[in-house]
C-alpha cells in the first residue's frame, strides 16, 4: 500500500503501518547519525522529537549567502544507530529512517512504542534531495556538517519501505527465512 504522511506523525499513523508499505513524506524532518543519537541522549534533544522523523544519513551540504544548500542526501547504515535508537524511540520520535535495518532491542521498542522503521534506497542521494524543499535549521554543527542534525522541510519524500513494524514484523528477518529454505 502507498501511505502519504504528514509530521510531525502520530502513533496511530505508525501503527497502521505493515511491512512493505511505500511511505512518502511530507512536512519535516531531522537527520541525525551515530554522534548525534549519542549526544541527544547524554543532552537531550535539541528538537521536539515527538512524532519527528529521524533518518539516518549524512548529507552534502553547500554554504551559500543565504544559509546552506542540500547537494546529495542517502541513507547511512542504520546497526551504528543501535546502541542509541531505542533510547530515542521512547523519547518520542515517530519514525526511523535509514538502511540496513536495525536491531532487536530497536525492534522491541518500535513495537512497545507502536513506531515503525522505513528503509530508503542507498544509492538514491540525488533522487531524495528532490523532494527537500529547503533547509529550515542545523543543530549541532560543531559535530561536523555529516553529523549535525539538519532540519530539513520535504515534500514527498521518498519512496521509503516500511521494513520494521510496530507489530514486530522484520522483512529483513522475512527475506533471511525465505534465504535459508532455499
Amino acid at each position: 500500500m502507498n501511505v502519504k504522511l504528514k509530521t510531525p506523525i502520530s502513533s496511530e499513523e505508525t501503527s497502521n503501518l505493515r511491512i512493505g508499505d511505500i511511505v512518502y513524506i511530507s512536512g519535516t524532518i531531522f537527520t541525525a547519525r551515530d554522534s548525534a543519537h549519542k549526544r541527544i541522549i547524554e543532552e537531550g534533544a535539541p528538537l521536539d522529537i515527538e512524532g519527528a522523523v529521524i533518518f539516518h544519513a549524512g548529507p552534502i551540504i553547500k554554504k551559500t549567502d543565504d544559509g546552506y544548500d542540500m547537494v546529495a542526501v542517502g541513507p547511512t547504515t542504520s546497526t551504528r544507530m543501535n546502541p542509541y535508537e531505542p533510547e530515542v524511540i521512547n523519547m518520542g520520535a515517530g519514525l526511523i529512517v535509514g538502511k540496513g535495518g536495525m536491531d532487536e532491542e530497536t525492534a522491541k521498542a518500535l513495537k512497545n512504542n507502536k513506531k515503525a522503521y522505513l528503509s530508503a534506497v542507498g544509492g538514491c542521494a540525488a533522487l531524495y534531495v528532490k523532494s527537500i524543499l529547503k533547509i529550515n535549521n542545523v543543530n549541532w554543527l560543531d559535530l561536523g556538517v555529516p553529523e549535525a542534525i539538519w532540519e530539513l522541510e520535504v515534500k514527498d519524500f521518498g519512496p521509503l519501505i516500511v521494513t520494521m513494524d510496530s507489530q514486530g514484523g522484520n522483512l529483513y528477518d522475512e527475506v533471511r527465512k525465505q534465504g535459508n529454505n532455499q
